[in-house]
């Protein structure tokens, strides 16, 4: 699978478009639009109406918080303007700031909806797990000077996989309708001085991911022992919880659909974790809720109470 491919410069793309972005997010107070602080939505908003030389609105795959990354937004927009995908791709990063770019164009149906038709989320949170503080690496890993032991955090995890009221790991301002959430897998691994939390789920609630990280910190230090998760699970109360972790090491790496959409496949992010070769939608999505729902497929009602509106928030 290559990494690059022409762009076409002499069709005008009509009809409904999906686009992937990137973006650094230490300078934005998160990825929607808001009024008193900059956002990212904002920021591609601007530069897409340029290209158009008309106002552009876009819709995201989901939203991330103030101060997180994302390697893999999806979003869609429906162009008031026919342009190429040179002229989208090369124009919208033109006008964009040096911290925000896109990566690819692509046309699809009229009923795709980047938020509502994607089908799992996924992030990746970095840890950078050394003595010295971090240069290079300082605003996209969080530093961690005290050793960790990366396979007790990942048993401890585990508990987590799996249809559960999260209610212990969402903060306070969170505005869910529900606290449930079903996450596919949840992994804690080790590449050098490199500790990667990397979490797969139908959806998440505010803070949710940064909160079971600051759990997971605690039984990596061996401050708490292999059930802590398992007791917070359970207490189903944040305030008895650990502390949230920073949002500068967590990175939204990947919005999945079904391959009828024809997005493009590309390698998961960020670039510090490119040496592991995984490429988005290698992995089989489960037999869950929220699969079957998006895919126009049957669930029962007392299901379908829990199927989240499909905003995945960090």
């Amino acid at each position: 699978m290559t990494l690059f491919q022409s762009l076409d410069d002499r069709h005008p793309l009509t009809g409904r478009l999906a686009m992937g972005v990137e973006y650094d997010g230490s300078a934005y107070c998160g990825w929607q639009r808001l009024k008193h602080a900059a956002s990212v939505q904002a920021a591609l908003e601007t530069a897409l109406s340029k290209v158009a030389s008309q106002p552009v609105k876009v819709h995201a795959s989901g939203r991330t918080d103030s101060g997180v990354h994302a390697t893999r937004q999806i979003i869609h927009f429906d162009p008031p303007a026919p342009r190429s995908q040179k002229a989208w791709v090369f124009g919208a990063n033109a006008n964009l700031p040096r911290d925000v770019a896109v990566r690819w164009v692509r046309p699809v149906p009229d009923d795709f909806h980047a938020r509502f038709k994607a089908l799992a989320r996924r992030y990746r949170y970095v840890i950078l797990n050394q003595p010295s503080r971090p240069v290079l690496e300082r605003a996209n890993a969080t530093w961690c000077r005290d050793p960790l032991d990366a396979e007790a955090m990942h048993v401890a995890a585990q508990v987590l996989v799996g249809e559960h009221d999260f209610s212990s790991f969402r903060a306070a301002g969170c505005q869910s309708k529900t606290p449930w959430r079903h996450l596919h897998f949840l992994e804690v691994h080790r590449h050098g001085p490199l500790v990667v939390v990397d979490v797969q789920g139908n959806a998440f609630l505010h803070h949710m991911i940064r909160n079971i990280v600051g759990a997971l910190v605690t039984v990596g230090r061996g401050e708490q022992d292999s059930d802590h998760l398992a007791r917070l699970l359970a207490l189903k109360d944040r305030t008895l919880g650990d502390v949230t972790a920073p949002a500068c090491g967590l990175h939204f790496v990947d919005s999945l659909y079904d391959a009828g959409w024809g997005l493009p496949r590309e390698p998961l992010g960020p670039n510090l974790l490119a040496f592991l070769g995984e490429w988005t939608g290698e992995r089989p999505l489960p037999d869950c809720p929220m699969v079957e729902f998006r895919r126009g497929r049957p669930v029962t009602a007392v299901v379908a109470e829990r199927v989240p509106e499909g905003d995945s928030h960090d």
